[in-house]
């Protein structure tokens, strides 16, 4: 979430803030883009803003995990001032809660009121569908931190970008671990591994939440391709990687997210281990695979990005030895209703 600074409210929302279209116009989403360009050239300067491809993906190409709500304030121009994105969530126990997505003011529309005012149209839309919790990934540091903190939004999970480099050449493929065999394929799961792809995914149950309201979501074959489908859907690419025992067991994967194939900063998502699998290296082998597989396929690629708990020490641990460097804080924010 990205906000201003709070200003007064006023009395009530702007008649400017309104629903996005239905899906959202192509100039609605041109206008979005740019919105985020300023406000990422203000408050995170250095790092690349979302580009045309993503934006238009996540605000037309529906959650599987729920419904989004969408406002934008309009600007002089046909420029947007101001926009929100809300996540009311559907899935099995966390309807009670939503993902605050979006929440961003222009540098230059700030200390008016219109972060105010959007919050107050996201707050009426939480209230009335009976959430009682809400949360938010939030930059530590940045105007979105103060204001949120001004909302009574607490950071219940402290987390870290972290960014590793990506070499110009070819790199070496990492040996294999005794009794396991690495596999890699791009977009959704092949069915023949889908159902142990679950079982390993459903090992994320014990990964660092904090004091986060939420439920892990259940995991079936399934739901594994309909996560990848969409990242495919949205304009993006996902390459996954795992190691398989001899049985057929996914021991452990990591997944590789370019939200636009055009861009030269991949998101590292979900790296597990499952439980029974741990302490043999599994996790530095599908990472370093991963890395190999990158500047094979994609070589535009320059960076590899992730997120990590403060709390998660083995995987801080693994990061670090493949050259991972912490870029700045980040946090998981959550407010309750």
């Amino acid at each position: 979430m990205t906000a201003p600074v709070p200003a007064p409210a006023p009395a009530s929302p702007p008649a400017s803030v309104r629903l996005l279209s239905v899906p959202p116009t192509t100039a609605e989403i041109a206008a979005w883009t740019r919105l985020l360009g300023a406000v990422h050239a203000a408050d995170l300067p250095g790092v690349p803003a979302p580009s045309l491809v993503e934006v238009g993906g996540r605000l037309g190409v529906p959650s599987i995990r729920g419904r989004s709500v969408q406002w934008a304030a309009a600007g002089e121009g046909g420029e947007i001032d101001g926009a929100a994105a809300l996540l009311l969530f559907t899935d099995e126990g966390n309807t009670h809660g939503a993902y605050l997505d979006v929440l961003a003011v222009r540098p230059g529309a700030r200390r008016r009121g219109l972060g105010r005012a959007l919050w107050e149209r996201v707050r009426g839309e939480l209230l009335a569908q009976g959430r009682t919790s809400v949360s938010s990934t939030i930059e530590v540091g940045t105007p979105a931190q103060r204001f949120a903190e001004s909302l009574g939004f607490e950071n219940v999970l402290p987390m870290a970008w972290h960014v590793q480099e990506v070499p110009a050449g070819p790199v070496q493929a990492p040996q294999d671990v005794p009794g396991y065999r690495l596999v890699s394929w791009s977009g959704e799961t092949p069915d023949a591994w889908s159902e142990a792809a679950a079982v390993a995914h459903g090992a994320m149950e014990d990964a660092p939440m904090g004091e986060l309201d939420e439920r892990a979501p259940v995991w079936t074959g399934e739901r594994v391709r309909q996560a990848q489908r969409l990242i495919v859907d949205r304009g993006g690419v996902i390459l996954s990687v795992a190691a398989l025992t001899e049985s057929g067991e996914m021991a452990a994967y990591t997944e590789l997210v370019l939200p636009d194939p055009a861009v030269t900063r991949a998101v590292q998502y979900d790296t597990v281990v499952v439980p029974t699998h741990r302490g043999r290296g599994l996790g530095r082998l599908v990472k370093r695979q991963m890395v190999a597989q990158a500047v094979e396929r994609y070589p535009r690629v320059r960076e590899i990005v992730t997120t990590v708990a403060d709390e998660n020490a083995p995987m801080l641990g693994i990061n670090e030895s493949l050259g991972y460097r912490r870029e700045r804080g980040v946090g998981l924010f959550q407010l309750k209703l």
